[in-house]
């Protein structure tokens, strides 16, 4: 064999080797979402937990993260998932509600009472409902979170009903919305990721939202007054971690087995962290010099029958089954 042969029949075998030495069935996942990126957004936590279980378990599979709405909007991320142009998103479901109305039923106000039982509800046939529809719809549910939120205003702190009359705000999603508008409220819509400039720019006095965001978007540097969720919170939304099916089902065994494991913990982690995101968020809000209130009973019993006459109603009488779901959300105790 000449020097030239035997030169190309060593590249080979070393193609050959390197090739051996990369998994068949690499492949990066896209996973995007709304929130900053290091700096301390329990769901971007929840979405690097994920990358960083998967990469140690070694399964020819990798995820790359692009917070802060870097590769697509908030509201985009659902239908891009449906088409499989996008793998992973940590998604507020009720953004989805245009495509379809249930979701609305998990930004309900005064639906979730409390942390515990937004647990509780995650096994209810109430979720079993929800769950089946982003499924059908090419979606799969990776992990599960709820956030608390609350209220902020640049005018006065918002307790009662009456004390949000004639204030532009901003609600996450059409059942906040309607109930606000029946307090007397003018509604402007955005996602969470806008309300600091709105805010700065005049174009909104204030904003309902989670306690994760009220912190990771500083919205406390363009407000008087935190309405902190406290024992009677209206506030609560379901965020979970998603995944186009499409991308879902190109994975093997082993990398599915991985990236659910992965899930679990960033669920369990997200189940650690909800409660104290709340009082993060009281804390840095005092220390910004921002008056914190909280609702009493009666207040919120006020808001949930304007709730009643209005999110419920409308939920019930328009959404096809939002009767029943509404139903299977009270049964839960």
């Amino acid at each position: 064999m000449t020097l030239f042969g035997r030169a190309m029949l060593g590249a080979a075998a070393l193609m050959t080797a390197t090739a051996m030495s990369v998994p068949a069935s690499a492949l990066t996942l896209k996973a995007s979402h709304q929130w900053p990126g290091g700096k301390g957004d329990a769901r971007d936590e929840m979405v690097q937990i994920i990358a960083r279980e998967v990469a140690k378990a070694d399964v020819g599979l990798d995820i790359k993260v692009y917070p802060g709405r870097s590769l697509f909007k908030p509201r985009e991320q659902w239908n891009a998932m449906v088409k499989g142009q996008l793998d992973i998103s940590a998604f507020p479901l009720d953004y989805a509600s245009g495509r379809h109305p249930q979701f609305s039923a998990t930004l309900m106000p005064g639906l979730v009472k409390n942390h515990d039982h937004a647990l509780r509800l995650n096994n209810s046939p109430f979720m079993t409902d929800i769950k089946k529809i982003i499924n059908d719809a090419g979606v799969v549910v990776l992990a599960d979170a709820w956030l608390a939120g609350g209220f902020a205003s640049k005018k006065n702190c918002i307790l009662g009903p009456e004390t949000m009359k004639g204030q532009v705000t901003r609600a996450a999603g059409p059942a906040f919305e309607q109930m606000l508008v029946g307090a007397g409220a003018s509604i402007s819509s955005m996602p969470s990721s806008a309300i600091y400039q709105a805010m700065q720019r005049g174009v909104l006095d204030a904003a309902n939202t989670s306690s994760g965001s009220f912190v990771s978007y500083r919205i406390y540097e363009q407000v008087k007054c935190l309405t902190a969720p406290g024992d009677y919170a209206l506030w609560f939304m379901y965020e979970p971690v998603l995944m186009s099916k499409k991308s879902f089902d190109k994975l093997n065994q082993a990398q599915k087995d991985a990236l659910m494991a992965a899930s679990k913990k960033a669920e369990e982690y997200m189940t650690s962290q909800a409660k104290g995101l709340d009082d993060k968020m009281v804390q840095t809000f005092t220390k910004a010099g921002v008056e914190v209130a909280t609702m009493t009973a009666e207040q919120a019993a006020a808001w949930r029958k304007i709730a009643n006459e209005t999110s419920y109603k409308n939920f019930a009488e328009k959404v096809p089954g939002g009767a029943e779901l509404i139903k299977k959300a009270l049964a839960v105790e």
